[in-house]
């Protein structure tokens, strides 16, 4: 179904949709500077012409900007959300634009499952996955033609990467782009998480004990601004070397257990399964909330919290808070049912704009580049290529008005640039392994991180 304007990805289109959430979805849009230009030349170069792009990604008006730069360069997008995040006024308004969504907003992994057997029955030539989802229900259902695509997240690339060989095309993981790991993961998330506990608790962070599990780069945004926040900030990270950098940035690094003894607010941003499970709640204090930062809903094992011994009552607080309360009278407060808590709570609002732009700026270029044949061989499940992160920052500097001269405008240029190669960036992966807190409590990591 086209829009108003045409084909795929153009004019604007009515709807049934809350005006309110079309209208924050076209603020965004307008927002998106990088997509708006790269958007522009894509109409006109058609990199993706007779291609099928399937998707498994977070369904919100950044999103939305995205896909609809993806469908402009010519592409059948083929999309569905990610576990508890889909917002409703993003499939409507990209389905009234061409964009084939499958699904609706769903907390079922039975039923999120279906979806994505249902993109990948599309025989995409492109997958631009979250999580690793699409690429591992391929490996179980191969076709043909298949070129390659992206991944998202740390959490996909510690999925993918012991699969590199039997997927035996390019995969570019966005997550180990510098740009991602500085621009999103640091600056950005931190932000969001912040704002969402605010919004969600309405509680005051100042004077607050907070324990943060995991100190890649989304844990150091994190830490970092409720620390700005004027809360009291403990790290528990396992590694001893970023264990070390956590105590010279200044916060206190405790053991997991005094951490969560002293705590009034526990975050999990570390990529692994069960980081609080039911043997933890001894442990926590009257009142304690509970937060997952991290994108999978498995860092706090919910089922297992629930089905406790100790856990007498399981209640609805308010609107994204859960209550448990324990025999001896002691409480804890879960936000978002354990669900990444930025973008599935009440009214959520996800990483800022300008973020996201950079970020999705890195992945229509790396689908460009896939979809081109451009890239050398050894380019499974690898970071960003140089020249694409170089042309993305100097595109943002020149169109967000940051840069002292003059700058190449619009982010354009042809993909398979000089330092291309797989070695191009000097120093390996960023630090943002998960944190590997799942052995701090003794378990192995579950199948988010195993594959």
């Amino acid at each position: 179904m086209a829009g108003a304007g045409g084909g795929p990805g153009t004019g604007s289109a009515a709807g049934t949709g809350s005006a309110a959430g079309m209208s924050r979805i076209e603020w965004v849009r307008s927002g998106c500077r990088l997509l708006g230009s790269i958007a522009a030349e894509f109409s006109r170069t058609r990199p993706f012409d007779g291609l099928t792009i399937g998707t498994g990604i977070h369904l919100e008006p950044k999103t939305v900007a995205l896909l609809l730069t993806l469908a402009q360069g010519g592409a059948r997008v083929v999309s569905t959300g990610n576990l508890s995040s889909t917002q409703a006024d993003a499939v409507e308004y990209l389905r009234a634009r061409g964009v084939e969504v499958i699904g609706a907003a769903t907390t079922d992994e039975g039923v999120h499952d279906e979806h994505l057997h249902e993109v990948i029955a599309t025989r995409p030539q492109l997958l631009l996955d979250n999580g690793g989802d699409l690429f591992v229900r391929y490996l179980a259902e191969p076709y043909p033609g298949l070129l390659g695509g992206t991944e998202e997240t740390t959490s996909g690339r510690m999925r993918l990467r012991p699969l590199a060989a039997r997927l035996g095309v390019p995969v570019l993981v966005i997550n180990d782009s510098p740009i991602k790991q500085f621009a999103e993961n640091r600056h950005a998330v931190g932000q969001s998480v912040l704002e969402s506990y605010l919004r969600i608790t309405n509680q005051m962070t100042n004077g607050r004990q907070v324990a943060v599990f995991g100190y890649g780069a989304c844990g150091k945004g994190v830490a970092a601004n409720f620390r700005n926040a004027c809360a009291s900030v403990a790290v528990v990270e396992i590694d001893p070397v970023t264990r070390l950098e956590a105590s010279l940035d200044g916060f206190a690094v405790p053991g997991r257990d005094q951490a969560l003894r002293a705590a009034d607010v526990v975050i999990t941003v570390t990529g692994a399964e069960s980081v609080i499970t039911a043997d933890d709640l001894g442990l926590l204090k009257d009142d304690a909330v509970l937060m997952n930062a991290g994108h999978f809903p498995r860092e706090i094992a919910v089922d297992d919290l629930a089905g406790a011994a100790s856990v007498v009552e399981r209640y609805p607080a308010a609107d994204g808070i859960e209550t448990f309360r324990l025999e001896d009278g002691r409480r804890f407060h879960l936000l978002t049912r354990g669900h990444m808590a930025n973008l599935a709570g009440p009214r959520p609002l996800g990483n800022s704009i300008e973020s996201m732009d950079l970020g999705f700026a890195l992945q229509a270029r790396c689908l460009e580049a896939v979809a081109a044949g451009s890239l050398a061989g050894g380019h499974t499940v690898v970071p960003v290529p140089q020249f694409i992160d170089e042309l993305v920052a100097v595109s943002f500097l020149d169109l967000y008005g940051r840069s002292g001269e003059s700058a190449r405008s619009g982010g354009s240029g042809p993909p398979g640039g000089p330092g291309s190669g797989p070695g191009a960036r000097a120093g390996g992966l960023p630090d943002d392994e998960g944190a590997g807190q799942h052995l701090a409590a003794g378990r192995a990591p579950g199948p988010d991180v195993r594959a």
